[in-house]
C-alpha cells in the first residue's frame, strides 16, 4: 500500500484548529438558537400579557342596554377614549366585541377569530386582518351577558425586538469567536513551535551524525518525543559503535592467521615433497580453526552488545546446563588426558538469568580451562562445581594448570588479555574471559578470579535466586 502523498495530508495546526473550532462553532450556535427562542419567548409573553390587559379593558366597558332590550349590550367608550386604548407609538391595535352567535357588537368588522369556545379563554392565535398578520388574544365574559372581546396588535415591535436581540447577541459573538480562532492559531503555532525546530533539525542533520538533539520543549509531550528520538539516536549510535569495533576487531584479528594461512600454503607449494604438504595442510587446518573460534567469540562479544536492552531473565535450572556443558566437553577432555567432572548438581538448583547467556558461560570457561589450565605433568583435572548458599548461588570452574601471575590477574577479563599460558601457547586471542565478563554484566552477576593452591585458576560466578512463588 503506497503512502499518502506529504501535501494530502493536513497540517497539525489546521487539524487542532479545526478539532477546536468546529465543536465550539456547533455549540455557540445551538446555544444562541435556544437563548434567542428563550428570548423570544419571554418577548412575546410580555406583547400578549400587554394585549390581554387591553382586551380585559375594552370588556370592562361593556354594559347592558334596556333601549335594545332585555340581554342587550353596548360598549360605552367614546371616540376619544377609544382613540386612548388603541393608542401605540409604534402598532395598530384593532379590536371587535362579539356576541356569542358571532355577530359584532362594536369595534373592526370583519376582525373574527376562528374559534369561538368560552372554555378556551384566554386564546392567542394568528388573525390575517386587511392583508396582514396579526397577533390576537380573545376572551369571554359572561357578565354582564355573554360576549367576546378579540384585540389584535401588528407585530412589528416584536420582530424588530427578536432581530435586534439576535443582533446584539450574536454578533458579538462572531466577533469573539474570530478573535478566539486567532488567539488559538496563534497559541498552537508558538506550542509547536518547538516540534518545527525538531523538525528542521532532524533535516539538517547528516546521516553520520548521532549526537543528541537539543530540545527546547514547551510541552511536555514535546519533550518526551525530543528524548524518545535522543533515545534512539542514542541506540542507533551504540549498534553503529558495536558493528565499528566488530569489524575493526574482525578486520585486526584475521589479519594474522590468515596470513598465516598464506604463507603455509606458499610454502608448501614451494616443495613436490608430500609429507611437506601433509605438514603445512596440518597447520592450514589449525590456523583455520583458530580463526573460526575467533569469529565466533567476535559474533558473542557483539550479540552481547545488542542484546543488553531486550534480555528477559528467569529462573533458569543451572544443575542442568551444567550437566549438558561437562557431557558436551567430555570428548575433548578424554583426548587431552583431563579428569573433567562437576560437583553440586545432584540436587535441582535454580537462578536468575537466561539459558543462552549461562550456556555462553560455561562453554567460555570450559574452553579455556582446556586451552591454558592444563598441567605441564601429572594428573590434570577440571572441576565444574556449584555452591547453593542461602542469598545466592556460585558455580566455579578450576583448573590445576600454571594460573596467571599477580600482575595478569585484575586484567584478564579485558579483551585481548591472555595469560602467561595463552601468550606462550600463542593460541586464542584475549576474548573468552571478556566474553564471560559481558555476558555476566548483562546477568548482573559477580565474577572473582584466583590463583589456586598449589597451581591453578578459579573463576567463580555468583548468580541471585529467583523470588520465591
Amino acid at each position: 500500500m503506497n503512502p499518502q502523498p506529504l501535501h494530502t495530508k493536513p497540517s497539525l495546526r489546521n487539524r487542532l484548529l479545526r478539532h477546536v473550532l468546529v465543536p465550539l462553532a456547533i455549540t455557540w450556535l445551538l446555544g444562541s438558537a435556544l437563548v434567542v427562542g428563550i428570548a423570544s419567548y419571554f418577548t412575546q409573553q410580555a406583547f400578549d400579557r400587554a394585549l390581554l390587559d387591553d382586551a380585559y379593558l375594552v370588556a370592562s366597558h361593556v354594559r347592558r342596554t334596556a333601549e335594545v332590550g332585555v340581554g342587550g349590550l353596548e360598549l360605552s367608550l367614546s371616540p376619544q377614549e377609544m382613540r386612548t386604548v388603541l393608542f401605540d407609538q409604534t402598532e395598530s391595535l384593532f379590536f371587535a366585541v362579539l356576541r356569542p352567535d358571532g355577530s359584532l357588537l362594536a369595534g373592526h368588522a370583519g376582525l373574527h377569530p376562528a374559534i369561538l369556545d368560552p372554555k378556551v379563554t384566554p386564546h392567542f392565535d394568528a388573525i390575517d386582518y386587511q392583508n396582514r398578520t396579526l397577533r390576537s388574544v380573545t376572551i369571554h365574559r359572561d357578565q354582564p351577558a355573554d360576549f367576546f372581546v378579540v384585540m389584535a396588535q401588528t407585530t412589528t415591535s416584536r420582530d424588530r425586538m427578536v432581530q435586534r436581540l439576535l443582533a446584539f447577541s450574536i454578533a458579538p459573538q462572531i466577533l469573539l469567536l474570530i478573535w478566539l480562532a486567532a488567539w488559538l492559531q496563534r497559541a498552537i503555532e508558538n506550542d509547536l513551535a518547538p516540534l518545527v525546530a525538531l523538525e528542521q533539525a532532524l533535516e539538517r542533520r547528516d546521516a553520520r551524525d548521532l549526537t543528541p538533539l537539543p530540545v527546547s520543549a514547551s510541552t511536555r509531550d514535546v519533550q518526551r518525543l525530543g528524548q524518545a528520538i535522543n533515545a534512539l539516536l542514542s541506540r542507533i549510535a551504540n549498534g553503529v559503535q558495536a558493528q565499528r569495533e566488530f569489524s575493526g576487531n574482525v578486520a585486526h584479528e584475521l589479519r594474522t592467521p590468515l596470513a598465516g594461512i598464506r604463507a603455509l600454503a606458499d610454502y608448501g607449494l614451494r616443495h613436490r615433497d608430500p609429507q611437506v604438504w601433509r605438514e603445512q595442510l596440518q597447520g592450514i587446518a589449525k590456523s583455520q580453526e583458530r580463526a573460526s573460534h575467533l569469529v565466533d567469540q567476535l559474533l558473542a562479544l557483539a550479540l552481547a552488545d545488542e542484546s543488553q536492552h531486550t534480555l528477559i531473565q528467569e529462573p533458569v535450572a543451572l544443575d542442568v546446563l551444567v550437566r549438558d556443558a561437562v557431557i558436551r566437553f567430555l570428548p575433548r577432555a578424554d583426548a587431552v588426558h583431563v579428569d573433567l567432572g562437576a560437583r553440586g548438581v545432584e540436587q535441582p538448583v535454580s537462578v536468575l538469568g537466561n539459558d543462552a547467556l549461562i550456556e555462553g558461560v560455561l562453554n567460555n570457561l570450559l574452553d579455556n580451562a582446556l586451552r591454558y589450565g592444563l598441567a605441564a605433568q601429572g594428573d590434570r583435572r577440571i572441576t565444574v562445581s556449584v555452591v547453593d548458599a542461602p542469598q545466592a548461588v556460585v558455580l566455579s570452574v578450576s583448573d590445576n594448570g600454571p594460573g596467571v601471575s599477580r600482575e595478569q590477574l585484575h586484567k584478564l577479563s579485558q579483551r585481548w588479555v591472555q595469560g602467561s599460558a595463552g601468550e606462550a601457547l600463542k593460541e586464542g586471542s584475549g576474548l573468552g574471559l571478556a566474553i564471560v565478563n559481558e555476558y555476566l554484566r548483562l546477568l548482573k552477576a559477580r565474577v572473582a578470579i584466583q590463583n589456586e593452591e598449589p597451581t591453578g585458576l578459579r573463576v567463580s560466578v555468583t548468580f541471585d535466586k529467583p523470588p520465591a512463588a
